[in-house]
């Protein structure tokens, strides 16, 4: 036997490297094409009857006649599984409305039947199978009140900006009309909103163009029927559309709707252990605190989770699981009697408002409008100017009002002054019911002040010292301002109460305009005019914490700044500096959106797949890259030839100047001088002839 050279074997072995792509290519060309692409194609129900692909209604009746007179003659080889297949196949293309599904959409919602049934009549004969195998199902939604819309009314409905979730149903689907419970409690939780609407299969324009597709452009419900979309808002077209791919159910269709389509914060629950720590001392100070007492547990409703997100700035929501154990506890800590109810804590010290019962959203967003505010307003960035303690601003009462108070509350977040917030509410609260006609309430201790309080001219508020240390620190100059204002650096904190004084003159503000006006101005001219239109006085309190006692020096002071003429000082307020809010934790979590994206990502490798397209790709790629293997492989095969040439051809260039070189050390040796040309070596017998033109001598 002759053994194979091993030049030929490590020839062979660097073409199988070189082709080895290819190889890979192709194999896996072949594989996909006989063994995963038919399993993504089974026998159709066309192909059970042994009618051609989507074949009338009537030819699929003459067929099954035709297999069923057959089985009436001979009996004995029919097998109860063929039955039952022949038999779905005959009650599915027979229905129109199934037949439209199963010929544009592939649907066929009930195709667990038949392994049932096979596995239940396996030993039986197939004439003790019960018929009709599949129940026909008629469903009309427009009759339960719901909207439905088609391709000639879609353009016109998205007029406003609200977002739109939409099902797509079919009215022979049984999963679609079992479905219509949970869409009506998903459209009375939507309400006030989003819009709503439902799409019938029958309408093909709209229904191609919101539904998934395949790669090769074939309308998809991976998930089936009934299938939800919706458009977030601003939204108008399918480029910004989401798909909901979870479980039908009210709870996971409403929660994904509110986190991934509306991007609203959740509002989770606490237990009596949790309620203290982890919500009301994390709240920050100038939030009020809504705690929602539920019986159910359910998740918080989308208008729930919409007025977390509208009311941020206000106002902090949580709920509540309400036990029956815990009745004495909440009874005792709330006043709280059952659930349903709402509570409302707001400053410290005052007592909790509580709503008992359930009512609908527009009752829930009423409540919360007439308590986001404290009692007692924080003055921040935000609300000086709507306060009326601004020197850049107006009075409350009004543009023309020339002179106006703010008594401002001032101090680091500590229980003192907590306490002192509970005070001045208590004298906001004596102010506000002062009541001017009885004539026991005339007294001058008290009437001036609640005169400019009720005429908004006095306003009550209190100041984060440690957050708005330069304007606290502008307001209160004394040897203890750090006790006030400023980080604390001792374990003192002393609040105190202010008084400012805004007046607005219209002479001095006519004389501001006028030199606003005139430019170019001075360095100096403009850093005298920098000042804040109305002038301030601030006057602080020294007296007892005691409401009356405040109330009495309030009085002294609006007394006294509206009747005596007192100097107008103008100045620059520091600015008040952006309160840090609450972060907003809204939409969907990272993990969940990676997890999200995988699995699209699976899903379309799954469809890819299936696309009988993909296995003629892979095999022209074969054929490319071993196309491109040859070419690269023949080039380098005749680069050695054309180098070896070229070696030649130098090598004889080198010859032919080495023999030059030769023959003229020869000559220098006899001590001829080598001619440049042959013609310039003359005979000795020359003769140089003129020409007759030529001069001579």
């Amino acid at each position: 036997m002759a053994k194979e050279s091993p030049s030929l074997s490590s020839s062979m072995s660097s073409v199988l490297r070189a082709y080895a792509a290819p190889i890979f290519i192709f194999v896996l060309a072949m594989f996909f094409q006989l063994f995963l692409l038919p399993r993504s194609f089974p026998t159709s129900h066309y192909d059970v009857l042994g009618v051609k692909t989507y074949g009338s209604v009537d030819d699929v009746r003459e067929a099954y006649e035709a297999i069923a007179s057959k089985w009436n003659s001979d009996s004995g080889d029919a097998r109860p599984a063929d039955f039952i297949k022949i038999q779905y196949a005959y009650e599915l293309l027979t229905n129109p409305v199934w037949k439209r599904d199963y010929d544009l959409y592939a649907i066929d919602e009930s195709l667990h039947i038949t392994e049932e049934l096979e596995k239940q009549y396996a030993m039986e004969d197939f004439a003790k199978i019960k018929t009709p195998l599949l129940e026909a199902v008629s469903y009309d939604p427009e009759h339960e009140g719901f909207m439905a819309i088609t391709s000639q009314d879609f353009a016109s409905k998205f007029q406003d900006s609200k977002p739109w979730l939409i099902q797509l149903y079919s009215s022979g689907s049984n999963s679609s009309a079992q479905f219509s419970m949970a869409w009506r409690r998903i459209v009375d939780l939507l309400d006030g909103v989003a819009n709503h609407a439902m799409v019938e299969l029958g309408d093909v324009r709209l229904v191609t163009y919101l539904a998934e597709k395949k790669t090769t452009g074939q309308v998809l419900f991976r998930n089936g029927l009934p299938s939800i979309v919706a458009f977030p808002p601003q939204c108008k077209t399918a480029d910004c559309l989401i798909r909901f791919e979870g479980e039908l159910s009210t709870d996971a269709v409403t929660d994904w709707f509110a986190t991934t389509v509306l991007e609203l914060p959740r509002v989770f629950y606490h237990t009596k252990e949790t309620l203290v720590p982890k919500f009301l001392a994390k709240v920050p100070p100038n939030k009020v605190r809504v705690i929602l007492f539920s019986q159910t547990g359910e998740r918080a409703t989308p208008s729930v989770r919409q007025a977390a997100k509208d009311y941020w700035n206000f106002a902090s929501l949580t709920y509540v699981l309400w036990r029956e154990e815990d009745a004495s506890f909440w009874w005792n800590a709330l006043e709280v009697e059952s659930a349903p109810a709402m509570v409302i804590m707001k400053d410290p010290g005052l007592k909790p408002v509580v709503y008992h019962g359930s009512g609908n959203r527009t009752w829930f967003l009423d409540i919360l409008e007439q308590n986001k505010q404290l009692q007692l307003p924080q003055l921040s960035s935000t609300t000086s100017m709507e306060l009326g303690c601004d020197a850049r601003g107006y009075s409350r009462a009004g543009f023309e009002t020339a002179t106006w108070y703010c008594a401002v509350l001032v101090g680091r977040q500590s229980t003192e002054l907590n306490k002192m917030r509970e005070t001045m509410c208590r004298v906001q609260d004596a102010l506000s019911n002062h009541d001017e006609s009885d004539e026991a309430s005339k007294d001058p201790s008290v009437a001036p002040a609640a005169s400019a309080h009720k005429n908004k001219r006095l306003t009550l508020a209190w100041l984060d010292g440690e957050v708005q240390s330069k304007y606290c620190f502008f307001y209160v100059q004394s040897e203890t301002s750090y006790d006030t204002c400023g980080t604390r650096k001792s374990p003192i904190d002393v609040p105190r109460i202010l008084i400012i004084r805004y007046h607005r003159n219209a002479t001095e503000s006519a004389n501001v305009e006028k030199k606003s006006s005139n430019w170019p101005k001075t360095v100096w001219e403009s850093e005298a005019d920098d000042v804040d239109p109305a002038a301030q006085l601030v006057v602080s309190y020294d007296g007892p914490a005691e409401t009356p006692e405040i109330i009495k020096w309030l009085s002294k002071m609006v007394e006294d700044g509206d009747s005596k003429n007192l100097p107008f000082y103008r100045a620059k307020t520091p600015e008040l500096v952006p309160e840090s809010t609450e972060p907003m934790r809204s939409g969907v979590p990272k993990s969940v959106k990676a997890t999200q994206a995988l699995l699209r990502l699976w899903n379309r490798i799954k469809d890819y797949l299936a696309d009988p397209r993909m296995g003629p790709t892979l095999l022209l790629g074969a054929l490319l890259s071993a196309g491109s293997v040859w070419w690269t492989r023949s080039r380098a095969i005749q680069q050695p030839v054309q180098t070896t040439q070229q070696s030649s051809t130098n090598q004889s260039d080198n010859n032919t100047e080495e023999e030059k070189k030769k023959e003229r050390k020869r000559r220098n040796a006899k001590g001829e001088e080598a001619p440049a040309s042959i013609t310039d070596n003359e005979p000795k017998d020359a003769v140089q002839i003129l020409s007759s033109g030529s001069d001579s001598d």
